[in-house]
């Protein structure tokens, strides 16, 4: 499989090697040095893109792809107010997209727990339920998008939690989700419920990169030859 690179910073690299270790081959690699190459000529050559660059950049890098006609994975978060209009952007041109706050197979278990959990946490009216993450300092939004994620399923089962805040709150209704910025961590996430009698969490913790970069390259083999918006959930058959 050819492969585009959008966004060839850290995550573009450890992306790169998976690829490269299960024989797909890399055809392009753009970043804030080489935009330009960024034409339909060059990413036409690919069989899909992958896009990690950030906030600024996703939603356009994103929709030239889609009217360029090539599939496209994205893993950059803080967009997601424009998710919505990339979605039916792809729907309207035929194309393929995947989003995905997180691309680790093992933080998308960890999204199926947290759902379970959720439901049976809604029975329980004396624990309280905060978010926690913790990421390197380098990364640029707060919250996380794995923890919006994460917040946002709660709250589709906790009718007690209205709407969720990256601060410390006086307000019941409001899901706490607490973002600490601590070198070199690259990810961790916990949802923790406590009460008087006892607490009970799930945590997922990643020790490097690789995890969401297999998961991204996963990601691009299974949109290849498909056609419409999907989830990580479909692609690891969850």
């Amino acid at each position: 499989m050819k492969i585009a690179l959008i966004g060839y910073g850290k995550m573009g690299k450890a992306i790169e090697e998976i690829a490269v270790d299960r024989e797909h081959q890399i055809i392009l690699k753009i970043d804030e040095h080489n935009v330009s190459d960024f034409t339909k000529e060059n990413i036409g050559k690919a069989d899909v893109a992958i896009e990690f660059t950030g906030p600024h950049t996703a939603y356009e890098n994103v929709k030239k792809a889609l009217e360029y006609n090539v599939p496209i994975v994205c893993g950059s978060t803080g967009w997601l107010e424009k998710l919505q209009e990339i979605k039916q952007l792809c729907i309207e041109a035929k194309g393929s997209f995947i989003y995905s706050s997180n691309f680790s197979v093992g933080v998308n278990i960890f999204f199926e727990l947290n759902k379970k959990l959720a439901s049976l946490m809604a029975l329980h009216k004396d624990y309280e339920v905060q978010v926690t993450e913790i990421h390197h300092t380098q990364k640029k939004d707060a919250p996380s998008g794995t923890a919006i994620t994460i917040a946002e399923q709660i709250l589709e089962h906790l009718k007690t939690k209205k709407s969720w805040v990256n601060h410390i709150s006086d307000n019941t209704g409001e899901l706490e989700i607490i973002s600490e910025r601590i070198d070199p961590a690259p990810g961790i996430h916990k949802v923790k419920y406590s009460s008087a009698i006892d607490d009970v969490e799930i945590i997922h913790t990643a020790h490097n990169r690789q995890g969401f970069a297999l998961g991204a390259v996963l990601a691009a083999e299974f949109i290849k030859d498909r056609k419409g918006v999907f989830s990580m959930k479909e692609v690891l058959g969850l």
